[in-house]
C-alpha cells in the first residue's frame, strides 16, 4: 500500500469516526429533551386533534419531545388507548380523557405513572376521565380527577361534575392574587371561552391548590350560576406537581391567552423555565363535534 492510499484510508476512517461521534452526541442531546406523553380520548372536544398541534409547537419551538396516544380505533372507543407503556419514559403526562373504561393492564401504566410522582397536566373532562359501572374492580378510578388533580391524598371515590348548559359560555379573567404567577406570563388578558363553565367548587380546587383564573358563566341555564376557577396548580396526594384547566373546547384553543397559558403550564409542570417570548399564535381551528 503506497503512502497516498494509506493516507486516504486513514482520512476516511477519521471522517467515519467523527460522524459517529457527532451522531452519538446528537442522540444524547435529543434524549435530554423532556418527553411529554399526551393521553387523549374524550368523545366530544377533539382533544386528539387540538393537543397534537400543541405538541408540534412544543417540539418545534420549545425543546420538548412529545408522543400522542389516542383511543383506538377512534375517539369513541372507550376501552383501548394503545401505547400507555410509554408513560414509564415520560417526564410529563398530559391527560384529556372522558368516560373511558380501559382494561386493567392499561390502567396499571397510569397508576405506575402516578406512583412515580412525576408531574401531570389535565384538561376539562379529565375530571370524569373514567366511567366504570358500580361494582367493577376498577370503579375507584372514576375518581381519577380528584386524586390525580387535587391536593388531598387517597381515593375520593366519586365522579362529580356539572356545568351551566351547552348554550352558555364563559368569561375568563385573572385572579388578582395570582397576578405574579409565572404561568400567567403573557396570559393575563381577560378572554371569552366557548367552554360552558364547570361548577367545580367545592370539590376542586381544594385547600392547598392555587387558583389562577376565574370563570363567569354567560347565559347560564340557571339563575344561580356561581363563578368558578377554571385553572389551578397544586400538588396531588402522590406528591406530584399538577396543573388543571376546566377549559378545553376546541374554540378555546383559538384564544391567544389560552394558548399562552397552556404553553406556560407545560413548561412549569416539566420543570423548565417559562419562556418570556413565545413563537405563537398557533393556528388550531379544530371543529367541535356536537
Amino acid at each position: 500500500m503506497n503512502i497516498q492510499s494509506s493516507f486516504a484510508k486513514c482520512l476516511t476512517m477519521a471522517i467515519i469516526g467523527l460522524f459517529t461521534l457527532v451522531s452519538a452526541d446528537a442522540q444524547r442531546s435529543a434524549t435530554k429533551k423532556p418527553l411529554i406523553v399526551f393521553v387523549t380520548g374524550d368523545h366530544e372536544y377533539s382533544g386528539e386533534a387540538t393537543l397534537p398541534i400543541i405538541a408540534q409547537e412544543l417540539e418545534k419551538n420549545y425543546g420538548f419531545r412529545t408522543k400522542i396516544l389516542k383511543a383506538y380505533p377512534d375517539h369513541n372507543a372507550e376501552e383501548n388507548i394503545p401505547g400507555l407503556e410509554s408513560l414509564q419514559e415520560a417526564d410529563l403526562a398530559v391527560f384529556f380523557l372522558r368516560w373511558r373504561r380501559l382494561p386493567a393492564d392499561q390502567v396499571k401504566h397510569i397508576e405506575n405513572y402516578l406512583l412515580s410522582k412525576k408531574p401531570l397536566v389535565g384538561f376539562r373532562t379529565t375530571t370524569h376521565a373514567f366511567n366504570y359501572p358500580k361494582g367493577h374492580p376498577l370503579e375507584k378510578w372514576n375518581a381519577f380527577g380528584e386524586f390525580a388533580f387535587n391536593t388531598p391524598p387517597g381515593w375520593g371515590g366519586v365522579n362529580k361534575h356539572t356545568h351551566y348548559g351547552h348554550e352558555s359560555s364563559t368569561d375568563v379573567k385573572l385572579i388578582d392574587a395570582a397576578a405574579d404567577d409565572p404561568i400567567l406570563t403573557g396570559a393575563k388578558d381577560a378572554f371569552h371561552a366557548r367552554s360552558w363553565l364547570y361548577q367545580v367548587l367545592p370539590n376542586y380546587p381544594s385547600n392547598g391548590s392555587k387558583s389562577l383564573l376565574m370563570g363567569h358563566s354567560v347565559n347560564p341555564n340557571t339563575p344561580k350560576a356561581y363563578d368558578n376557577p377554571v385553572a389551578w396548580t397544586g400538588t396531588n396526594g402522590y406528591g406530584a406537581k399538577i396543573f388543571f384547566t376546566t377549559l378545553g373546547h376546541p374554540e378555546d384553543f383559538d384564544q391567544v391567552p389560552f394558548q399562552r397559558l397552556v404553553i406556560n403550564a407545560i413548561h412549569w409542570a416539566a420543570g423548565k423555565k417559562i419562556p418570556k417570548k413565545w413563537a405563537g399564535p398557533m393556528q388550531i381551528n379544530v371543529p367541535y363535534r356536537k
